[in-house]
């Protein structure tokens, strides 16, 4: 691959992954500006919890509504057009959750109309971070070389990662050194504003990326395709590749179950799977979870920043080795890894040891997840679906995730009420369940185009 087409390919991706990236910022951003939303919105009102848990998990609500229509949108309109839907989408919902009141109702003063004003705000950003979340990975898998596909696809990852670092550190920044009644007053609007400057960025930058070339040739666009291909893989590899492609178009309807029902079954449970392993309890839930083994406030947000730290070291990894183990042995070891830590910790849980072990362990699930299923599970369901149905599959797959985390993360209190070493038990089990799924059905797909993912069903099939 020339070094010209090498930078282009990598300039394209890059833009697609200010979609991760945002898909981090705007489900990390009530972190820091949920307490004051508490305090102006539900407290002020005298509401119960049960509201404010609703109010801060309602953009979830708009995540699965995102992964469902990713579909209908990336086949009809495209997955550049459906990017730029989601741009649009991140900017309104910055802009309306900053300034709820806009229009309709009265500066500062709370009321239920605004809540539901608010919380509205939040879905719209849900349905962009759901949209988002399936065709991002889908443009980079489509316009991205087989050579190179896994590690331009797991950058993605690492942009949703890094979104959730920059805007902790953003709130931090608007944060530091205020009072409270200014943060509760003021602060958090500024939060949610801040996310306008990345969700101006991608809208702005998507203008100077082309549309993947699968799409084009999909609705007969030949000329624009293969122009395309040829700027990506050069001019003999490009018309290649088009043959592949135009061949995939005529020999197939584009039924959903066109290729039989194993590669859904599978694309579901890969979403379904990344989800049950309880990664978004240990993001989610971290301070709380150390807290609850003993350690004190001030140090469980350290093990919390140490996590993180990991988080993005692991998914670096990942990024460095899925075009050369491939997808099957990353996934097969980190299942491994994050059964190893879970089960350590139920074990710690259940004879009441609190201390240093119970770090280190949480540090081998998340690692462990981090280096396979957090950027593998986002490359396989953008690679395994074959041209004529991805963009419904992928939809399908992608809304099985969010409808999993909303499950995952609404039952993990009541579970940890009931007893944590039976919580992160279950967890555990989850863990030697994936690596056992990954070892008896899902294909290696390295090195593999697109295209060939059709002969791997077809012969399941």
């Amino acid at each position: 691959m020339k070094e010209q087409n090498k930078f282009y390919v990598i300039a394209i991706t890059l833009v697609a992954t200010l979609g991760g990236l945002l898909f981090g910022y705007d489900t990390a951003v009530i972190s820091g500006a949920e307490k004051s939303v508490q305090a102006f919105l539900i407290d002020s009102q005298g509401l119960s919890t049960l509201v404010h848990g609703i109010t801060t998990s309602s953009a979830l609500i708009g995540c699965i509504i995102g992964g469902l229509i990713s579909g209908i949108l990336a086949s009809k309109f495209g997955r550049k057009r459906s990017l730029q839907f989601a741009a649009i989408l991140f900017f309104i919902s910055a802009l309306g959750s900053a300034y709820p009141e806009f229009l309709f109702f009265q500066d500062g003063e709370p009321s239920i109309g605004l809540l539901v004003m608010f919380n509205f705000y939040r879905v719209i950003g849900g349905i962009g971070v759901g949209l988002a979340s399936a065709v991002s990975p889908m443009y980079i898998g489509e316009v991205a070389p087989a050579k190179i596909r896994g590690t331009l696809v797991s950058l993605n990852q690492f942009a949703i990662i890094f979104g959730m670092l920059v805007v902790y550190f953003v709130n931090w920044g608007i944060a530091h050194g205020q009072t409270l009644e200014w943060i509760n007053e003021v602060g958090w609007r500024r939060m949610f504003l801040s996310e306008t400057v990345p969700a101006g960025l991608f809208g702005l930058l998507l203008f100077l990326v082309p549309e993947t070339p699968r799409y084009l040739a999909l609705n007969h666009q030949d000329e624009k395709a293969i122009s395309i291909l040829n700027r990506i893989n050069g001019k003999e590899m490009a018309r290649s590749i088009m043959k592949d492609i135009k061949n995939s178009v005529e020999h197939h309807s584009g039924k959903l179950f066109s290729f039989g029902k194993t590669v859904i079954v599978v694309g579901i449970l890969l979403s379904i799977f990344q989800q049950f392993v309880g990664i978004n309890v240990a993001l989610y839930y971290a301070p709380r979870i150390f807290e609850s083994m003993g350690a004190a406030k001030d140090a469980s947000m350290m093990q919390t920043v140490i996590m993180g730290l990991v988080n993005v070291v692991f998914t670096v990894v990942a990024i460095f080795t899925v075009d050369k183990w491939g997808r099957k042995p990353l996934l097969i070891v980190g299942s491994s890894g994050m059964a190893i830590g879970m089960f350590a910790i139920a074990g710690l849980a259940y004879f009441d040891v609190i201390g240093i072990s119970t770090l280190v362990f949480m540090i081998v699930y998340t690692a462990s997840f981090m280096m396979s299923w957090g950027p593998i599970t986002w490359v396989l369901i953008s690679e395994i679906f074959p041209n004529r149905i991805r963009g419904k599959a992928v939809a399908i797959a992608v809304a099985a995730q969010w409808s999993a985390n909303y499950l995952i993360s609404s039952t993990y209190p009541a579970m940890m009420e009931f007893s944590g070493a039976m919580t992160y038990s279950v967890y555990g089990i989850m863990s030697v369940l994936s690596l056992i799924f990954v070892w008896k059905f899902v294909p290696e797909t390295k090195g593999r185009t697109l295209e060939d993912m059709e002969e791997i069903w077809e012969k399941e099939k």
